[in-house]
């Protein structure tokens, strides 16, 4: 008797065994595109942030203190199993972090005076940045197709952007010359563009190409004919087999990431290069020139991007870098990076380098001694738990209500499922 069942929308012979893909395996799928200085990054950001977190948890402290068994809840974001203590990884960063008995002997968590200090730099590099943000933040919406985003969603890019913690309660109404907060039919709280600003729909790469600061107050986005810059690993032979596709691809026109392309229609040329333009323009306005996949594809919808958004980001190698590292993936505009340092480093970045050299958690030197990523596994790093950058928003903001750690209102947006990426990469393997 022939038996059928039912898996991930599909039919499936019983006596057929459905092979999944592993992440591993579609590792193994990229060797030759795969660039071992960012892979190099992202390990490092995956061990500075659980310090950063932490940080974050002491600087919301009244007196920047906390019970160590009060930190025993945040385990999972700095992935530390138990039986591994709480306070042996403390430990390890002596530099930035110290611990006490107090007379109960109740042991204590605070920060030396040299992380203190570091503190008191970020906050106000945070304070000088606040402009700059507030005007990518605006450019962002102008990109979106109705000119408002979701709270929720753009809570994931804090970091990136550079926004201060108490983004949702207060950052937002600093500048009601720009954006507001409004509430939907479902009472789900969006930020709405209150004025257009025809100086700053101009794109980066307009910027750095043309030698453009800012658009004239009666400039309308519109075609663009503009080829971004490539980057392709020395041992990728298939970037010269391929060069008339990547020159037909770079003489293409598009339209501008600011103007209206709901005309565009789906699966098109025109259509999947205006998303190029769209995903570049958002790296650039980040700190470090990288994103999380997951947290672009929440936006496929506002910013009129295709569904299999992987597949794009793949496709065009030259232009992005997808790092597999972690449980999410993490996105590189490759052309702000010499080998595994930025080309034009902001303070924030400057900033977090000063406390990344004061960490004894697993040192950078380790990192860079390895020939391969696999080595780095071999010789204990973790995967570290990347939901972290999200819930550390969540946790610190808790008088906002916003959810939790899993994101429940995000569902809908999970992690990119292993059958897409794994189409993706067979789709970019032909190219």
């Amino acid at each position: 008797m022939f038996v059928r069942r039912y898996w991930s929308g599909e039919w499936w012979p019983m006596n057929q065994k459905r092979f999944m893909t592993t992440s591993k395996r579609v590792q193994d799928r990229s060797k030759l595109k795969r660039i071992h200085d960012l892979e190099i990054v992202t390990e490092k950001w995956k061990i500075a942030s659980k310090v950063l977190f932490l940080m974050e948890i002491l600087k919301k402290e009244p007196e920047m203190i906390i019970p160590v068994r009060q930190l025993d809840q945040y385990r999972s974001q700095i992935s530390l199993p138990k039986p591994n203590r709480v306070s042996d990884f403390i430990r390890k960063s002596p530099k930035l972090f110290e611990l006490y008995k107090d007379h109960r002997g109740i042991l204590w968590c605070g920060m030396t005076k040299q992380g203190e200090e570091l503190v008191q730099e970020e906050d106000r590099i945070l304070e000088e940045h606040q402009d700059t943000a507030a005007e990518f933040v605006t450019r962002f919406l102008m990109m979106s197709v109705d000119k408002r985003l979701a709270l929720d969603k753009i809570v994931h890019f804090r970091r990136d952007f550079a926004l201060p913690v108490d983004f949702r309660t207060n950052w937002v109404h600093k500048y009601p010359q720009h954006f507001k907060v409004v509430k939907d039919n479902e009472e789900v709280e969006h930020l709405e563009l209150v004025n257009w600003n025809p100086a700053w729909a101009i794109t980066e790469l307009e910027k750095k190409t043309m030698g453009i600061t800012e658009a004239s107050d009666d400039h309308v986005p519109g075609l663009l004919l503009l080829s971004f810059p490539l980057k392709f690993p020395p041992n990728y032979k298939k970037a010269y087999k391929y060069k008339g596709a990547i020159d037909h691809f770079q003489k293409r026109s598009y339209l501008s990431p600011y103007a209206d392309a709901r005309g565009l229609k789906a699966g098109s040329k025109e259509f999947d290069k205006r998303a190029v333009a769209i995903m570049h323009e958002l790296l650039s306005f980040t700190v470090e020139k990288r994103l999380v996949t997951d947290h672009l594809t929440h936006f496929r919808r506002e910013l009129v991007m295709p569904q299999k958004l992987m597949r794009l980001l793949l496709k065009h190698f030259g232009i992005f870098y997808v790092s597999e590292r972690g449980k999410r993936f993490s996105v590189f505009l490759k052309e702000a990076y010499k080998g595994s340092d930025l080309i034009e480093k902001c303070p924030l970045v400057v900033w977090k380098e000063k406390v990344q050299s004061l960490i004894g958690y697993r040192g950078k030197k380790k990192i860079e001694a390895f020939s391969d990523m696999e080595d780095m596994e071999e010789n204990g790093f973790h995967e570290s738990n990347s939901e972290s950058e999200d819930t550390i928003d969540l946790q610190l903001e808790q008088e906002e209500k916003v959810g939790d750690l899993e994101d429940d209102s995000l569902a809908g947006y999970s992690e990119m499922e292993i059958k897409e990426i794994c189409s993706a990469y067979e789709d970019a393997k032909r190219c």
